[in-house]
Formats: structure tokens, C-alpha cells, sequence
């Protein structure tokens, strides 16, 4: 390295003769020999660097022809008249070795004597390299090469007004006349830092301002090495300053394009998504940066398809930063302003990216006043970038830079290009999302029961929340059937999946189970029926989907007549009781496997409630909140509704109280509750007979009837239950098997069970005129306000109901 430093030094002539010798010898010159010769080559004159190269001192060289010293002197110089010009020879040392050299000859003006200079060939090749080398870096456009002494002043640089600030440095300056004082500093101290230790610098990055635009900020490239001389002693520094600012903009661009791939597009919600865009473009690309989507984007529609100015419907979405202070007020949602027909509109609006000033946007916006509505005083420069997707024009990205910032560039509205696709790409996911999003809540909302109902049996309150923040809505379900005899049916099930195809499967599901409660089937048999339909749903779906065709239900009957409620489970979590004490706990039952598994039993639960318990069912999106642990989200419920459950507290109110304490804000799962409060039927309202196997006991039984209907003031209903009583205690003394009783129920509606231990179905059929008997069921129906059948586990009930009118 020493070797090369001293010739690039040497290359440059003075710059680098910092220090010498006490007898005056430049150290930079050493080897350099020259002597003085007259016309016939005859040395006369030999200098110490003569000597010390050929060994021979002044004395013994003086005098003598200078081909005696050469030791094969070459065919082209034997006999010559006079010395080349330039050449290579070997040269005969002293000691007998050989020295090859190159050589010089130049004739002294106004004399016939000729001035001889020689060196060591290598060490003239070592030159021409460096020089060589020097002019090669000299060259580059973004190479400035300066020398600074040990002072670090500037001896000599290439650089011109290409290159550094735009004016040529003058030898004599220091970096602190070129650049900021803060990065001249900086740089300084890298540079002594060199000189003191030796130590080179490679590629050191530095951001650096010049003195007369401190606004701009460039990238150079640091290398740093120390001149010596022969002697090794520090002359100065070279430094070589590289500009890397076009290649540091390529690595933002790169870095800013990888980080809208990364942060844009992660959310389903269009506000969220085209905030994201807004923030990753500041500070990174621009001071201010605004999105405005079409008003119909946020509703998940399509925009409409137009071109020109006027009244576009568009709406500020996004603005960026946070802390910004923008013009006038101006916020998110705020409609922009009726736009003039303007032909730079025009090329957005065919899909170009175009960078405007600020008058070209006075222009466009309608005036001076509006401009400053819409943008800081100091933005002077704007790029604007439509949002393209799927042949949808869904708005526009606007980019402003203020103060003393750069303009924008047109690889930099390139770049805005390509983001403004990935983000309308993603921009438009989520307006696609938020269209089937909302449908699938409408269909969801639609197929839902009434969110409140009050029957004899309990009053009830369904709370629904859809999932968000990019998850699909669920197939989760609620309901409360009212089914004969006062009876009410509880419901809450989960269909597997989400979107549209669990929303109709819940709609099937919910269908079914309405039907087949009103058959008034036990729990478990109503579960094992409708596990059976899954499987059929299953096998419809198509190959790939069948995994995803499932559901969890639970489904309990609760009697206010004799307050029992039957529970029975499809893989569903356990219900919550709250007792009128304020005790709470959850329902111990035997779940049975999902509805997806058929073939397999389930169990049903039987327990006795009291008048005003709170039963809650729901679904697994409530309690899995959080860590997940399905446990612990249990317990986390029932201490919730053992702290919100109150006898003077309206259930609706206390449903929102408890999924704004235990739901997540923006929850990862449909969330589904009902809460049901118990009645009973007060025992002077119901009454009951044991039926006798003996076919007077219809006379009784009608007796009997007259007599309680006669207490409870019906006596409009007398002969119409007469009748319904005596045809069902006929059918089952007749037809059914002992015992059987005789029960009556007074609510809204007068009730008549006949109930005994035959599981036999009763038919409904029309008697023909010659036939003796058929007609009971017919006349129970045509009295009644309807008629049904239920079997149990110890026989079957007929029952009947007829309107009590309210009085006026």
C-alpha cells in the first residue's frame, strides 16, 4: 500500500512534498537520478541521487562517456550521434549488480549540454499505475476524489459543479466551507481520526447537507486512506466521496414498496385498510398524505363509473400524520368539493399517476381560496395516484411535500404507481368483504327471533354480535319456540364455518328444529333427529366441504306448570343458572357429541327452576375471549351474570351489560346469549283428575270440568269444553291404557290434557255418514283453537286449547 500511496502522491507533484530532509531532499523524489552530459555523452555533472542509485559518486562518473555505465547497451544506441529522447536501459552498479531504468533526455535551453533523468523502472510503472489509476476514479460523475493535508485542507479534488454542491471546490477550503457545520464536523473527524492512527476507512455512510441547501439532504460513501512518504511519515489524507443517494432512493423505494406488502391489506375494514396506506406513505414518501374513496366504497358497493369534474362523491378516508394540523379543519369523512373539469383530472382518471404544483391544483380545485383550504401554505409540490382495482376506479391517493423538500421525481411517481395498485387491491378485499359482510348480517339478522318475547313461561332476551375485524360472520343462533300447554322451548347453536354457507345452514337448522319441537319431541330425540339431517346437509356438500358441514346445539322445554326444565346437549357448552338468591352456576349436563356425529345417544337432564331463575344460553364466541380457556371463560360468565342479574333489571339491558364486560371490542367470533327468566303457572290455575278405566267416567269427568270451569268464571267455554273433555277421556279409556288423568290449565288460553300410559298415535280422520264412531279428534279440532299429541317416557298426552276472551 505504501507503494502505491507514494506513487499516487508522486502523480501529483507538489501536494504532496509536505516534508523534507534537513538538506532540502524532497523524500518524494528519491531515486530520481540526474546528471548533466554535453553532446558526446560525457557526464559532467552527477548528483547524490545519481550516486546512490549507480553506486558511483561524482568523482568517478564525471569525465566519462555515459555508455560505460550501461551494461548492454543496445544495437540502436551504439554509434548514435546523440541521446534518445526517452528509453530503457540497464545500468552497471558499482558492486557489479544490474539496475534496469528508465530514462529521460531533455536539451538545456541555450546550451548544447543535456539533462539526464533516470529512475528504477518499477518504480516508473508504480507511477503510471497511480496516475492511471487517479485519472480512472477522476472520471467517475459521483467519485470525488480530494487530498487534504494534515490540517485537512483541501490541496486538490476533481470536484466540479456536477458534483458535491454545484460549484467547484477550490483548492485552500475546508469541508466546513462545503458542508453543514454539524456533518462537516462529523466528517472531520473521521478523517483526522485516519491520519492520526493510519487506519483506512472503507465505505463509510454518511448523510450530509450542503452549506448553501441544508434542506436536501445526500448520501455519500466514505473511504479514507493516509499519505506517506518514503520515509512512512503522514503527509495527508485521500478520501474518496461516492454518491450513493440514487442507490440510498432505490433501497427506500425498495423498502417502502416491501412495507405496503407487509402493513396494507392485513385488515377487512375499509377505513382501517386505507389508513394503513395513508401512514406507511408518511414520512416515508411524502410530509402529507390524504386517501379519498368513492362514498359508495364504504358500503362495500361499487363505484360508480365517471369522468370529467363536478360532484364525484368523494370522501376524505384517510390523512396522514396523525398530528398533523391540516388546513381549515379539514377531517376524516369530510365530502370533497365539486371538481373542475381539469385536463390533469382527466389523466387520473384514465389511470395515470401525475405530479402537479400547487397552481395546477388552484386549477383543478377551484381557486387560490380553496388550495389553502386543502393543503399548508409551504406544500408546493403534489402527486397524485388513482386507486385502480379490478377495472374500479376506487378513489385517489394524494401525496403533498412541503417546505424544502425535494420535488417528486418520475421514478418516484413509478413507485406511486405500483403501491397505489397493492393498495387498491387491498382496499378493494376489503370493500368486497364488507359488501358479503353485511349481506351475510342482514341474512344473519333475518333468520334470528324477535331479540325479546314474553310468554306464560319466561320472558326471554337474545343478544347478537357478528364477528369482526376480518372474521366472517358465523352461523350462530337463538331462539325461543312457545309450544303448547304454556311450554317453552330454549335454543342456542353454532354451525361450523362462516359467511353465507353457515348462514343458510342456521336457517336450515333453525327451520328444522321449529318443526320438530312443535312435534313435541323429548330433547334427545329431537337432538338424534336433527344430528341425522346434518349428515344428510353433509352428504349434499360438495367432496371438499363435507368437513366443514357441522353444528353444536343446546335445546331445553321448560313447564311452568310444573317448573321442571329438560336440557339436552349437542356438543354445545353447558348452560348458566341464576337463582332468584343471585347464586349462580353452570348446568351440569352430559353433552353429547356436535350434530356433525350421528349415530350416537344423547342424554337429557331434567332440573326444577324456581319463579324468576335466569337461564343463560349462549355460544362458545362469549367465553372464549382472551386466553382461550373455555373453563375459564365459564367462570368468568357466571360470575358476570351472578353480579348483573337483577330482579329489577330488564334483561335486554343487562345482555348489552355483559358482552360489553366479557366481548372483546371487536370480537374474533360471532357472540350469541339468551337470557330467559322463569314464571310458573300459580297453582289455582291448574287443575287435575285422575281418569277411572270405567266408561261412566266420562259423565265425571264432564261434571268435574263444569264444576272448576264454574270457579274460574269460564262459563262461556262450558259447553265447548264439555265436549273436547268428553271425546278425549273417551279416547282413552277406549284406546289408551290405564292410569290416565284429566288436566286443566288457565292462562291466556284454556287448556285440556288427557293423558295415559299408551304410546299409540291418535289420527285426525273424516267419518263417513254411515260411520259410528271417528269423529272425536274431528270434533277436538273443530272446537278447539288447536289440538296436538305429545309422547313421553310414560305415555303419550292429547291436549287442546281454546282462547279465553279477555273482558272489556
Amino acid at each position: 500500500m505504501n507503494a502505491n500511496t507514494h506513487s499516487i502522491s508522486a502523480s501529483l507533484g507538489p501536494l504532496s512534498v509536505s516534508d523534507s530532509d534537513p538538506s532540502g531532499r524532497a523524500y518524494a523524489l528519491d531515486g530520481l537520478a540526474a546528471a548533466v552530459l554535453d553532446h558526446r555523452g560525457t557526464v559532467l555533472r552527477w548528483t547524490s541521487s545519481a550516486a546512490d542509485l549507480t553506486g558511483f559518486s561524482s568523482r568517478e562518473a564525471c569525465g566519462r562517456p555515459v555508455h560505460e555505465l550501461v551494461a548492454d547497451l543496445p544495437d540502436d544506441l551504439r554509434g548514435a550521434s546523440q541521446m534518445p529522447a526517452s528509453g530503457r536501459v540497464r545500468l552497471r552498479h558499482q558492486c557489479g549488480s544490474i539496475i534496469d531504468v528508465t530514462f529521460r533526455t531533455t536539451r538545456l535551453e541555450g546550451s548544447t549540454e543535456v539533462l539526464l533523468l533516470a529512475a528504477p523502472t518499477h518504480h516508473v510503472a508504480l507511477h503510471e499505475q497511480g496516475a492511471a489509476l487517479l485519472r480512472a476514479l477522476s472520471s467517475k460523475n459521483r467519485i470525488t476524489i480530494a487530498l487534504h493535508d494534515t490540517d485537512l485542507t483541501t490541496v486538490q479534488t476533481n470536484a466540479t459543479p456536477d458534483t458535491l454542491d454545484g460549484r467547484p471546490v477550490q483548492p485552500g477550503t475546508r469541508l466546513s466551507d462545503v458542508l453543514c457545520a454539524e456533518h462537516a464536523e462529523t466528517l472531520e473527524a473521521v478523517l483526522r481520526q485516519v491520519l492520526e492512527t493510519g487506519a483506512p476507512v472503507v465505505r463509510r455512510n454518511q448523510h450530509v447537507s450542503w452549506r448553501h441547501d441544508p434542506a436536501r439532504r445526500h448520501a455519500l460513501s466514505l473511504s479514507a486512506f493516509r499519505l506517506e512518504d518514503a520515509r512512512g511519515r503522514p503527509t495527508g489524507v485521500a478520501a474518496l466521496y461516492i454518491d450513493s443517494t440514487d442507490q440510498l432512493h432505490a433501497r427506500r423505494h425498495l423498502d417502502l414498496a416491501r412495507e405496503v406488502a407487509e402493513q396494507v391489506g392485513g385488515s377487512l375494514d375499509v377505513v382501517r385498510t386505507v389508513q394503513d396506506l395513508a401512514d406507511v406513505l408518511v414520512p416515508a414518501f411524502g410530509d402529507l398524505a390524504a386517501v379519498h374513496l368513492a362514498q359508495s366504497v364504504f358500503d362495500g358497493d361499487e363505484p360508480a363509473k365517471r369522468l370529467g369534474g363536478g360532484d364525484l362523491q368523494l370522501r376524505i378516508a384517510a390523512l396522514a400524520p396523525a398530528t398533523a394540523v391540516w388546513p381549515a379543519g379539514i377531517k376524516r369523512g369530510d365530502l370533497l368539493p365539486p371538481l373542475s373539469d381539469h385536463p390533469l383530472l382527466r389523466s387520473v382518471q384514465h389511470g395515470e399517476t401525475v405530479i402537479w404544483d400547487r397552481d395546477d391544483f388552484a386549477a383543478l380545485i377551484g381557486g387560490p381560496q380553496l388550495v389553502e383550504y386543502f393543503l399548508p401554505k409551504d406544500a408546493h409540490a403534489l402527486m397524485v395516484a388513482p386507486l385502480y382495482a379490478r377495472g374500479l376506479a376506487l378513489g385517489y391517493i394524494v401525496v403533498c411535500r412541503t417546505g424544502r423538500s425535494d420535488p417528486f421525481t418520475e421514478d418516484e411517481a413509478d413507485l406511486m404507481k405500483q403501491i397505489a395498485s397493492r393498495g387498491a387491491l387491498a382496499i378493494d378485499n376489503a370493500r368486497r368483504y364488507t359488501r358479503e359482510h353485511r349481506a351475510a348480517v342482514a341474512l344473519q339478522q333475518r333468520l334470528l327471533p324477535p331479540a325479546m318475547t314474553d310468554t306464560p313461561a319466561a320472558e326471554t332476551a337474545g343478544v347478537y354480535l357478528p364477528a369482526g375485524g376480518g372474521a366472517g360472520i358465523g352461523g350462530d343462533w337463538y331462539d325461543a319456540i312457545a309450544l303448547p300447554s304454556l311450554r317453552l322451548a330454549l335454543v342456542a347453536g353454532d354451525v361450523v364455518g362462516h359467511g353465507m354457507p353457515a348462514s343458510a345452514t342456521m336457517g336450515r337448522l333453525r327451520a328444522a328444529i321449529q318443526t320438530l319441537a312443535d312435534l313435541e319431541m323429548e330433547p334427545d330425540e329431537l337432538l338424534t333427529r336433527i344430528a341425522d339431517l346434518v349428515q344428510r346437509l353433509a352428504s349434499e356438500a360438495p367432496p371438499d366441504d363435507h368437513d366443514l358441514i357441522g353444528a353444536t346445539c343446546l335445546y331445553a322445554v321448560y313447564d311452568p306448570v310444573t317448573r321442571r326444565c329438560a336440557i339436552a346437549s349437542a356438543g354445545h357448552p353447558p348452560p348458566v343458572l341464576v337463582r332468584p338468591d343471585g347464586t349462580a352456576e353452570a348446568v351440569g349436563i352430559s353433552p353429547g357429541p356436535p350434530l356433525s356425529v350421528s349415530g350416537m345417544p344423547y342424554e337429557t337432564t331434567t332440573l326444577d327452576l324456581e319463579p324468576g331463575s335466569i337461564l343463560a344460553l349462549y355460544t362458545d364466541g362469549l367465553i372464549e375471549q382472551g386466553d382461550g380457556d373455555i373453563d375459564h371463560g365459564v367462570r368468568r360468565l357466571t360470575d358476570a351474570l351472578a353480579a348483573s342479574c337483577r330482579p329489577d333489571r330488564a334483561l335486554d339491558e343487562t345482555g348489552r351489560a355483559l358482552l360489553a364486560g366479557l366481548v372483546d371490542q371487536v370480537p374474533r367470533d360471532d357472540v350469541t346469549l339468551l337470557l330467559a327468566r322463569t314464571r310458573a303457572v300459580p297453582a289455582q290455575d291448574t287443575a287435575h283428575w285422575q281418569i277411572p278405566a270405567d266408561p261412566a267416567a266420562v259423565s265425571e269427568a264432564r261434571d268435574w270440568t263444569t264444576r272448576q270451569l264454574t270457579v274460574w268464571g269460564l262459563e262461556d267455554l262450558l259447553f265447548t269444553t264439555e265436549l273436547i273433555v268428553s271425546e278425549l277421556v273417551t279416547n282413552a279409556i277406549r284406546y289408551g291404557r290405564p292410569p290416565a288423568e284429566l288436566h286443566l290449565i288457565r292462562h291466556d288460553v284454556l287448556v285440556c290434557e288427557v293423558t295415559d300410559a299408551s304410546s299409540s298415535q291418535p289420527r285426525l280422520r273424516r267419518a263417513h255418514t254411515t260411520d259410528e264412531g271417528g269423529r272425536g279428534l274431528f270434533l277436538v279440532a273443530q272446537l278447539g283453537t288447536r289440538w296436538g299429541c305429545r309422547h313421553g317416557q310414560n305415555g303419550k298426552t292429547i291436549w287442546s286449547e281454546q282462547l279465553i276472551e279477555c273482558p272489556c
